[in-house]
């Protein structure tokens, strides 16, 4: 894969954000050019046989998650993470079985759990957090939790790198794509505290009955914005920088993933980044001297694949944008000038009346502090619904689970 050089950045402390890059070739093969960077095919195999991809599901057809499967590379490991109905139709008993399907066909493993399941939410709240539960005792259900269990399920595997990629996405192609361009960004990274984050080239819509593929979303442009703006205020220059502050699409080394705190619902991904600037920016007195030491790389990559997914509604798009603010709003980061802008762009929005305060979302402590042997005992004996097909072992060969009880890591804060 051949990416465009980065050459330039911005610091907030240690946290180094990269100019936007773009896949100049899928294939690159091995010829240099001005400008570019190659990564050869055995440094992505590389990075991919050590890499999880978690897919958060709710209630995707059958065919549109078999593309996605088909789209992750064969070293990867697959997570499904569903929140889709149980009744009166139990749609996840189906996409379980299409991932066991899958996992014979294609002679790999993966992991399946519904993040519903009391048995779940008994495992999390014995090993250590019991804020991820709700009033009716389950695990709370939001996309930012389907997110945090993949995470933890990750870990357990003893795999280096976790990458996310959404089950709405209608081309194993674009799948594909972002699932490389993961391995590529991680190992130009080349640290033990990086993340790389998707900007899609294009999400087409149809307008007059022809396609129009437009180049930004109504949510990111949003939150890009306001994000940048939270970055000028400390620099005194403007910028546009940021340009993935919604990135459904984004993987990270284990390494830093397991040191940060997750928002729920859909304020998880631009929270992200306001968690490496309030834990390794600089402001706040920081507890991890070894990624201050080491900085933490944030590379954002557009992809050639258009973006294709269902269009959730207008309302779906104007919580992502609230959701948003409200996490840069209370963030103790966020300068006074910058929360008082939200405010009025709020009122002026109708998402606030006049005198209100943005409300909180949920944070939750960081995965690493998790027990996750015990977590791991929990589920195996009380989430029916947690399932490891191996495909290996299906066809008579070798096994090759995807968790191995023996080796769960030790829990790492």
């Amino acid at each position: 894969m051949r990416l465009a050089d980065s050459f330039r950045s911005e610091r907030f402390g240690a946290v180094r954000i990269h100019e936007l890059q773009r896949v100049i070739e899928l294939d690159s093969g091995t010829s240099t050019g001005a400008g570019s960077r190659i990564v050869a095919s055995d440094a992505l195999r590389a990075i991919e046989s050590q890499m999880v991809i978690v897919v958060p599901c709710m209630n995707e057809t059958r065919g549109v998650i078999e593309g996605v499967l088909s789209g992750i590379p064969h070293d990867c490991l697959i997570v499904l993470v569903s929140n889709s109905d149980r009744s009166p139709v139990d749609r996840y008993e189906i996409e379980a079985q299409t991932v066991e399907q899958f996992c014979r066909l294609a002679g790999r493993s993966a992991i399946a759990v519904h993040q519903r399941d009391p048995g779940v939410a008994g495992a999390f709240k014995a090993a250590g957090m019991p804020e991820l539960i709700d009033d009716e005792g389950l695990v709370r259900a939001g996309k930012g939790e389907a997110m945090l269990i993949g995470m933890a399920l990750a870990a357990m595997t003893g795999r280096r790198y976790l990458g996310y990629v959404d089950a709405d996405n209608y081309v194993p192609g674009s799948v594909h794509e972002y699932c490389k361009v993961y391995a590529a960004g991680l190992h130009l990274a080349d640290s033990p505290y990086s993340m790389v984050r998707i900007s899609w080239h294009s999400k087409p819509k149809l307008r007059d009955n022809r396609l129009f593929f437009s180049r930004r979303g109504r949510s990111s442009a949003i939150t890009n914005e306001w994000l940048n703006r939270f970055l000028a205020e400390y620099s005194g220059f403007g910028t546009e920088v940021i340009a993935t502050g919604n990135a459904g699409e984004h993987a990270m080394t284990l390494d830093l993933g397991l040191k940060l705190r997750l928002a729920g619902g859909f304020a998880v991904e631009p929270y992200e980044y306001l968690d490496l600037f309030e834990q390794f920016g600089g402001v706040l007195e920081s507890t991890n001297a070894d990624v201050m030491a080491n900085s933490v790389p944030v590379l954002q990559i557009e992809t050639r694949n258009p973006h294709f997914h269902d269009n959730k509604g207008e309302e779906h798009v104007q919580g992502m944008r609230m959701q948003a603010l409200n996490v840069l709003y209370h963030s103790p980061v966020t300068l006074p000038a910058v929360r008082q802008a939200i405010v009025d762009f709020m009122v002026e929005q109708g998402a606030l009346g006049i005198g209100q305060e943005p409300p909180r979302e949920r944070v939750y402590p960081p995965v690493g502090t998790l027990d996750l042997d015990l977590l791991y005992d929990a589920l195996d004996a009380e989430a029916l619904s947690f399932r490891q097909p191996d495909g290996r072992a299906a066809e008579g060969l070798s096994a090759a689970p995807p968790i191995d009880r023996s080796a769960i890591p030790r829990r790492v804060a």
